[in-house]
């Protein structure tokens, strides 16, 4: 295996920043005390807590009392579809969302449907975009929720969530956006946004993994979905995991301090990726060619298959994914890519090379040269042909 390693899989999840890090490890030490207790340690608990709400509120054109701490974005956008569905169902039973959401939004959307409520699915483009217009016609006068994700987390797509939500606030209807992928790498704000509902995570962002949140428009009837003590202003019960928000709210910190120039960098590497992978044969970009997330490349290879290709960069020393960590194990084909109309042998070649705060000029120089190489070896395998001697990473990794 290679001595060094290049890490592009940042769509699954991201290193701690060793900031936020620093952030949290005294409210895992002396500052342990419960932010629902009254005494002087709770009350230290209460006070970051406060703190951290308000950066993620600011973050995104809200006030802090709009935002619920959750363990995840999996629960917020279960909390936002359930929610508003059973809050509302005396006015309706009909919701509308995309065909590529993430299953965090799918799997509690198609729960609903099995207990009675009816479900459009709106179609997407080549690109993976929604039309407004399908939209627009799939609204009925018993239409509850709107759920369409601002940024796809497979193919980097950017959504039009701005024009939807218009659409939605006209009708009265509740919008609902999962804003994972985009919220510190893209300006976010909930007004522009027309949005009733976000849901957002701090481990896509360089703070800790089981920390996420949920904002709820003020005046919004959302039902509780989580049931027991009245934490989060008693619409999420539990004891409010102290450290991991003090790390969210620092992550998100950062990420706003260097998020234009961050962007812009992110946009230079990733082009420069897309064009070196583009000259091969048999390679398709999937996804928006500008509407997209910075650091976002994903890409199809005729005649390779995925799970090949990332055992291979692997051995290489390339850290790389097939689509959404959440389904790895899956053999089915992406919903996405179906739904982006790639056949099952195409899609089957789908390779997702997601870049982050260290990435560098020369992780993209060896990427461009590894992949090559590593989808030539397979498909010359795939016809008989014998591999190459010497692989680039192996006589490379050395020098670095």
């Amino acid at each position: 295996m290679a001595d060094t390693r290049i890490y592009v899989d940042h769509g699954a999840t991201t290193p701690t920043d060793p900031r936020v890090v620093e952030a949290m490890l005294p409210f895992l030490t002396e500052k342990f005390g419960n932010a629902g207790s009254v005494h002087q340690f709770g009350q230290e608990a209460r006070a970051a807590v406060d703190q951290a709400r308000e950066v993620i509120a600011s973050a995104i054109g809200a006030t802090p009392q709009e935002i619920v701490f959750t363990s995840g974005a999996t629960e917020a956008d279960n909390f936002a579809v359930l929610g508003a569905a059973w809050a509302n169902e005396t006015r309706g039973r009909h919701i509308i969302t995309s065909t590529i959401e993430h299953h965090a939004v799918l799997e509690p959307v198609r729960f609903l449907q099995s207990r009675g409520f009816d479900v459009s699915y709106l179609p997407v483009d080549r690109y993976g975009r929604v039309d407004p217009d399908d939209l627009r016609a799939a609204i009925r006068a018993d239409t509850v929720l709107i759920s369409v994700m601002h940024a796809n987390n497979e193919i980097g797509t950017l959504e039009p969530v701005a024009e939807i939500g218009r659409l939605a606030r006209e009708r009265g209807i509740l919008m609902h956006t999962d804003a994972t992928q985009s919220v510190g790498i893209l300006p976010v704000h909930v007004g522009a946004l027309a949005v009733d509902l976000l849901s957002m995570s701090a481990h896509k962002r360089y703070g800790p993994k089981g920390v996420g949140a949920l904002y709820i428009r003020k005046g919004s009837n959302v039902a509780r979905v989580q049931h027991g003590g009245s934490h989060e202003r008693n619409r999420r019960a539990g004891t409010e995991n102290v450290p991991a928000i003090v790390g969210f709210g620092a992550a998100i910190a950062i990420a706003l301090d260097c998020m234009s120039d961050e962007a812009a960098r992110l946009r230079r590497l990733r082009d420069r990726l897309i064009e070196g992978v583009a000259r091969l044969d048999g390679a398709h970009l999937n996804g928006h060619p500008v509407e997209r997330l910075p650091g976002n490349v994903n890409v199809s290879f005729e005649g390779a298959d995925s799970e090949s290709i990332l055992l291979a960069l692997d051995l290489q020393g390339v850290a790389a994914s097939s689509g959404s960590a959440c389904t790895s194990g899956s053999l089915e084909p992406s919903h996405v890519l179906s739904a982006i109309g790639l056949g099952p042998e195409v899609a089957a070649g789908t390779v997702r090379l997601t870049l982050g705060r260290w990435n560098t000029d020369e992780d993209i120089d060896d990427l461009r040269a590894v992949l090559p190489e590593v989808v030539g070896d397979l498909r010359a395998a795939a016809a008989g042909r014998p591999p190459r001697a010497v692989s680039y990473r192996s006589a490379q990794s050395s020098a670095r």
